[in-house]
């Protein structure tokens, strides 16, 4: 991407943050992200949904206040009825209801698979932006939706998924982040994003990298949906997660972490959870926060460590 020289540019490319935010006058800025992917379920209410709360996930990762939503979608009307597509935008927008924001319209265009996302706006003040970029040595690592949709996903594709792993993964897919944004705007935190399809190690590698700081994370304390570890055990791995796990494994350290542990850390998320990076002497605000608040979890799963810039120890 070109270099933007922009004094009103607050966040660009320059770290892979969740969200690209503008400046527009001292006290407000304009937060705006796009996100959109063919169909994890079968079900095209509920992927609308889900596609939806991955995508206004990106505007509470930054710790926004999300404003109005656009739809952009690819379709194949000449192999499904368009009621399909109907379904799909009406999860959409109730999940957008939800939020407590209208969807004022958007662009569809024809395509060999069905894909759906938004285009969501949202706004914060400038000086509470919360980044990917701060994490400080001594804080305590926070993640607030259980590890495991790209292998419930793929178990369910082959036919092997049980029938609570799913619910639980679907859940959490259709749970918006608002709840974590809420008690950042509570407790205050030095970094944070949202772990999506790059999985925990990538999107903590990236927050990593644009702090200047390594962390130490303990795999047993990671959390997951009922049965994720027994299906990674029966080989229900995605492509992506693997991929994950070859592309950041020059970052990881293993020091006792289980193979199963590994590749439940790479899994490639959709609309996973906030991971937040948050001063000790502030975890148990934060984490009481985020369970008032209605968070799926609150699990502290690591800390940042002084240590090579982005590199990460599963213990």
């Amino acid at each position: 991407m070109p270099q933007v020289v922009d004094p009103n540019v607050l966040v660009g490319t320059e770290t892979g943050d969740d969200a690209a935010v503008y400046r527009i006058d001292e006290h407000t800025a304009v937060v705006q992200t796009v996100d959109f992917f063919s169909p994890i379920v079968d079900d095209p209410y509920t992927f609308g949904q889900i596609a939806a709360a991955n995508a206004i996930s990106d505007i509470y990762a930054m710790g926004a206040r999300p404003l109005f939503a656009l739809n952009i979608a690819g379709f194949p009307r000449d192999k499904l009825p368009l009621s399909v597509l109907q379904d799909i935008m009406r999860g959409g927008a109730e999940k957008a209801r939800e939020a407590g924001i209208p969807v004022l319209g958007g662009h569809t265009v024809s395509d060999d698979e069905p894909k759906y996302g938004m285009v969501v706006t949202g706004l914060i003040d400038p000086a509470k932006i919360a980044r990917n970029a701060g994490a400080l040595v001594g804080d305590q690592l926070v993640l607030t939706k259980p590890l495991g949709t790209g292998i419930v996903s793929n178990a369910q594709k082959c036919g092997e998924c049980p029938p609570e792993s799913l619910a639980a993964a679907i859940a959490s897919m259709c749970a918006l982040n608002r709840p974590g944004a809420e008690a950042i705007a509570e407790v205050p935190v030095s970094a944070c994003t949202d772990v999506t399809g790059f999985g925990f190690v990538g999107h903590l590698r990236g927050m990593l990298k644009a702090s200047g700081v390594s962390a130490r994370v303990q795999a047993k304390k990671l959390p997951s949906f009922p049965h994720v570890l027994e299906l990674i055990a029966a080989d229900c791995v995605p492509g992506g997660t693997r991929r994950n796990q070859a592309f950041y494994a020059e970052h990881v350290q293993v020091r006792g972490a289980s193979e199963a542990e590994q590749i439940l850390a790479n899994d490639a998320q959709t609309s996973g959870g906030l991971l937040l990076s948050v001063p000790a002497g502030k975890l148990d605000e934060l984490l009481a926060a985020l369970l008032r608040r209605g968070a799926i979890c609150a699990a502290r799963v690591g800390e940042i460590v002084p240590g090579a810039q982005g590199t990460i120890t599963l213990e």
